[in-house]
């Protein structure tokens, strides 16, 4: 299936049904007047998270979604029925934005969240309703109110626990792959992955989602490349694993340009918790892992893990570390969610 990450639609809720004018005249019946019946209810619009949906390709084909007008309303004073509502699916991770892409309207992050949009148009008066003592035949009734209409962006954000990031052929697909049961293309070229991809990583009993983005170069956030369009998929993970490939000469500038390119799109991603790795390390020599390894250190100032997904070498110790400092964060989150003080009657 393909990805789609973001997609434009119109929306627009239902307009209410027209009240209705009519009057009762039957033969040998004594009472009279007006008995026109009010019109319908326009339908809402919908927005609601689900369960089994990764992309918003439901979005890429059809534009535009309007809800049902109410039914108008007829004699006998019948009302008219409400108009269908719609609901708009989305993934886990989609915000919903204004037309100006920038002001955010919701975020689902859960599933079963659902947000009433729109709410249709309310119906008319039929001419039961404008019946008095001193106007017993009322001859007009009220049209119903429009709908609302809106343009709106939806911008899906993949909710992982941890984010590959890298310049490209940095071996990320190749470590997703060989830690869960994700099959991403994997080649010997540059900008394999087009896409982002997610994996579910089992260690000790325990598992966690991990993201594997498109790779970046120099000038991502300026639009070079792919850009860093899809950086906003790790905005939500809460550790980042930076792959730095052992086989290219500076590794020093490549860990540079990334942490260059992370600070340049901001949202936090350069503060959040990095674990740093000197990938395809099954291709260099003991004296050459070493090197590079202390290079790498000393440009990032803390410790480097060394790993080959290809040979599984390290592997393992990533994944705990990946672990340890997802199971801190939840903790962590878990106490500042916790009420005050003990409640008592």
């Amino acid at each position: 299936m393909k990805f789609l990450d973001e997609a434009k639609i119109n929306v627009r809720s239902g307009d209410g049904g027209a009240g209705c004018v009519s009057f009762r005249r039957e033969k040998y019946i004594e009472f009279g007047g007006p008995d026109g019946g009010d019109g319908g209810r326009g339908g809402h619009v919908w927005i609601e998270c689900v369960d089994g949906l990764n992309t918003l390709i439901d979005y890429r084909y059809r534009q535009h979604f309007k809800a049902k007008t109410g039914t108008h309303g007829m004699g006998r004073n019948r009302s008219g029925a409400h108009g269908a509502d719609i609901t708009l699916k989305v993934p886990v991770g989609t915000q919903v934005f204004e037309e100006d892409n920038e002001t955010l309207i919701a975020d689902f992050t859960k599933v079963g969240q659902r947000l009433l949009f729109l709410k249709g148009g309310n119906g008319g008066f039929g001419n039961a309703q404008f019946k008095t003592s001193r106007n017993q035949a009322p001859r007009h009734a009220n049209p119903g109110l429009e709908g609302e209409e809106r343009w709106i962006w939806l911008r899906l954000k993949l909710i992982a626990d941890a984010g590959l990031v890298g310049l490209p052929n940095a071996g990320k697909s190749t470590f997703l792959a060989a830690v869960s049961a994700a099959k991403p293309k994997i080649a010997d070229y540059p900008f394999t992955t087009l896409h982002p991809n997610l994996g579910v990583v089992r260690i000790d009993q325990s598992e966690f989602v991990l993201a594997d983005i498109p790779g970046l170069i120099e000038g991502a956030h300026e639009g070079v490349g792919i850009g860093d369009r899809f950086l906003g998929h790790v905005e939500r993970c809460r550790v980042l694993l930076h792959l730095v490939d052992g086989t290219q000469e500076d590794v020093a500038e490549a860990y540079r340009v990334i942490r260059g390119e992370l600070s340049a799109y901001g949202n936090g991603l350069d503060e959040k918790p990095e674990i740093l790795a000197l990938s395809k390390a099954d291709a260099l020599t003991e004296e050459a892992r070493r090197e590079k390894a202390d290079e790498l250190a000393e440009a990032a100032g803390h410790p480097v893990l060394v790993v080959s997904a290809a040979t599984g070498d390290g592997v393992e110790r990533v994944l705990r570390r990946i672990r340890r400092i997802v199971d801190e964060i939840d903790a962590e989150e878990a106490e500042e969610n916790e009420p005050a003080g003990e409640w008592r009657p």
